[in-house]
Order: C-alpha cells, then sequence, then structure tokens
C-alpha cells in the first residue's frame, strides 16, 4: 500500500471555511488538488493508496483526515471541498472518528502519524529537491511519501523527520504538490509497486 501524507501549516482544522475561497481557508485548494492527483484516476480511483492530510491551520490544529477509497466510500472530485469541510466539522475530541466509509478525521501530528506508518512497516520517503532521484532509489511495496504545501514542513520537525525518511527528489525543477503526487504515482505505477 502507498501512502501520502500532505502537510499544511495553514490550512483551516475546522469546517468553517467558505468553498467559494479556498485560498482563504489556508490554501485548502492546494491540499484539494493534491488529493485527487493521489486518489483519483480518469474513471477510477485508487484503492493502491492512502491520503493523509495534516493541517495545522487555526482554530484547532492538528488535524489529521484519512482517505482511504472502499467500495462504499462516496466521493466526487468536483465536491471534495465540501466533503473536507464536512469531515472537519465531525471531528470528534480524542476519537478517530470514521466520518465516511475509509474517510477519518482526528487530531494528530505530522510527526507521530510519520511515527505510526514506520512502525506498520512502511518505508518513509520526504520529497525534497537535494534528494536522490525518485527514479533511482529502491521503494518497497509499503512506503509513504511525504509533501508539504507552499510553505513546506517547519525547520524544527523536518530536521526530525529527516532522521526517519529518505529524501528524493522528482527533478531539477520545482513543481506544485499536486504535480508531485502526480509523479510519484507513475513512478509506482511504471514499477508496478
Amino acid at each position: 500500500m502507498r501512502h501520502f501524507v500532505y502537510f499544511s501549516r495553514h490550512a483551516q482544522t475546522s469546517g468553517n471555511f467558505d468553498v467559494h475561497d479556498l485560498m482563504r481557508a489556508g490554501r485548502m485548494d492546494i491540499a484539494i488538488h493534491s488529493l485527487i492527483a493521489g486518489l483519483f484516476l480518469s474513471h477510477d480511483f485508487r484503492k493502491d493508496a492512502i491520503f493523509h492530510l495534516v493541517f495545522y491551520g487555526q482554530p484547532d490544529p492538528p488535524k489529521h483526515i484519512e482517505i482511504q477509497i472502499k467500495d462504499e466510500t462516496v466521493i466526487s472530485k468536483k465536491d471534495v471541498a465540501n466533503l473536507i469541510k464536512k469531515v472537519l466539522y465531525k471531528y470528534r475530541e480524542g476519537e478517530k472518528h470514521e466520518v465516511f466509509p475509509g474517510i477519518s478525521v482526528e487530531k494528530k501530528s505530522v510527526m507521530k502519524l510519520i511515527e505510526e506508518l514506520e512502525k506498520e512497516g512502511n518505508e518513509i520517503f520526504i520529497l525534497d529537491k537535494k534528494g536522490e532521484s525518485l527514479r533511482k532509489v529502491k521503494i518497497p511495496e509499503d512506503c509513504a511519501f511525504v509533501l508539504g504545501d507552499q510553505d513546506g514542513i517547519p525547520l524544527k520537525e523536518l530536521k526530525r523527520l529527516k532522521k526517519l525518511m529518505t529524501p528524493v527528489s522528482i527533478g531539477p525543477k520545482t513543481y506544485f504538490a499536486s504535480q508531485t503526487v502526480a509523479i510519484v504515482n507513475n513512478e509506482l505505477d511504471v514499477r508496478g509497486i
């Protein structure tokens, strides 16, 4: 199973944001585009991936939303903003709450999530321009890729995380987060992972 961990310093952590002004909701638009690149295919969904959104914005950080497409999951590319809004509204303090089939929300830091993914046997990779080429690095079936929004992961947490992860690069250019997810998915698909 492949995991994507998308981190945002500013994405809102409650459902009271305007779905028609996602930039003001802490660049929720970037999170939505990345999620779509991670789980949607043309006329189909990826069932070989789990997408993690970790939001550190106001008013109640951190929030972790986990999405895994299952047969009974109802999700539409056109309505991801409303889905995230509903999931954040349904947060229950002190528990991992499955809001819809395959979609849950909880209060969890990015560090805690990475540690859990590692304990589950996933090899963790962080997208880093200075990392080893994605095309050359050995990638197991159970893997997780960590990427950040336009501001990236805070330096203090990044230093701690890099001790647990292998830095990988998708090339010399800086891409949008959603493009990065698509490139990683393509590489894993080509390799049959």
